[in-house]
């Protein structure tokens, strides 16, 4: 099962340090996990990922129910074994991909949508989501839950969050076994129904609970916002998670506001496009102008790409479309963010968050909008 103490707190904020103890092993949280869809955090190795601090690692219900499919999975023992991983994994329900499908059908029961593998009708409930967590094994399982799109009307918000709260109650029904189970607070940009989803999913004895919904397209502000707002009504004492958040100024917003986890495919993404994160904010290798560069990445980072390798080489190897560039732009990215993550608990324990969201600001790796 899973544990959660509080180590440090914050004097200036609800900022916090905590230990997160899983079947799998022990999480420090701040942690960012990183998002590994299909059973693998793209162009990344397990090793590496170990190698780089990666904590925790998410994999996704919905896809891995379509492919492999959950024969496979059971036939392995169960997710950790198929893609050897000995640490933690945290499967999100499946609820975002099935709810930015097109053409589907949201019912009582659950959803009605065609597979976009096959096109074959597929009908997902809170009960075969639970069934799809439990098969895979993850330490830690998301209720089913519906995020909706930016711009739906309040009417329709109001009806999902009550389907929402219903669909959390029959996952917990449904759920057993040593896996931990986290409720999802939904409401779309309004405070009141922001209220009572975490009112509502906040009394059900879930193992801690998550903020969906946001990051959807919506406005920094308004992220921000909701998350600040929402965080209010969440318990001291259970670990709290806002789902697909991975930039480093929402990092601070979430962290600043008591947030303990966690996770977004921005690294990744955006490595694979030649993209890399640094501690004076993001930077193009795509671009000409490192054509001849001798340096590293980043002069402050301690990874072994920026210790071994130029901009000028990377330049060069995403010119030619080599996977080797994509690689080593993920890599970095995600031991970027690892190392940011830390220097945040690191900060909270010596009582210091303000002056180290300061000296981030100061460098230009989080904008002015963080601090409005």
């Amino acid at each position: 099962m899973l544990s959660y103490e509080i180590i440090s707190n914050s004097s200036t904020s609800r900022a916090r340090v905590g230990r997160l103890n899983t079947s799998h092993g022990e999480i420090l949280t701040p942690a960012f996990m990183p998002v590994g869809t299909n059973g693998t955090v793209k162009s990344l190795w397990q090793h590496e990922l170990i190698e780089i601090g990666s904590q925790i690692i998410l994999g996704n219900a919905f896809h891995l129910y379509l492919r492999p499919g959950l024969d496979v999975i059971e036939h392995f023992g169960g997710l950790h074994d198929f893609i050897s991983w000995k640490g933690p994994i945290l499967t999100d329900s499946g609820g975002f991909q099935v709810f930015s499908i097109r053409n589907k059908v949201v019912e009582d029961d659950g959803v009605r949508f065609r597979s976009p593998l096959d096109g074959s009708k597929l009908f997902i409930t809170p009960e075969l989501s639970m069934e799809i967590q439990m098969t895979l094994g993850s330490d830690i399982a998301m209720a089913f839950d519906e995020c909706v799109e930016p711009g739906v009307s309040r009417e329709y918000i109001e009806e999902s969050v009550a389907r929402t709260s219903v669909w959390a109650r029959r996952c917990l029904n449904s759920h057993s076994g040593k896996q931990a189970l986290f409720g999802i607070v939904q409401g779309g940009f309004f405070e009141d129904l922001r209220a009572r989803s975490a009112e509502e999913i906040c009394s059900m004895p879930f193992d801690g609970f998550a903020i969906g919904g946001l990051s959807v397209g919506e406005k920094f502000a308004i992220t921000k916002d909701m998350l600040s707002f929402t965080v209010t009504f969440l318990p001291e004492d259970r670990p709290r998670y806002v789902m697909g958040i991975g930039s480093p100024e929402m990092i601070v917003v979430a962290v600043e506001n008591g947030v303990d986890m966690f996770d977004c495919v921005l690294p990744t993404r955006i490595g694979r496009h030649g993209t890399a994160l640094t501690s004076r904010g993001k930077v193009n290798l795509k671009a000409a102008k490192w054509r001849y560069d001798k340096d590293p990445i980043d002069k402050e980072c301690g990874c072994k790409v920026c210790n071994t390798y130029s901009r000028g080489y990377i330049f060069h190897l995403f010119s030619r479309s080599e996977a080797l560039g994509r690689s080593m732009v993920s890599y970095h990215n995600i031991f970027f963010l690892n190392e940011y993550v830390r220097k945040i608990r690191e900060s909270i324990q010596r009582d210091c968050f303000e002056e180290f969201k300061e000296e981030c600001l100061d460098k230009g790796l989080i904008g002015e909008c963080v601090s409005t």
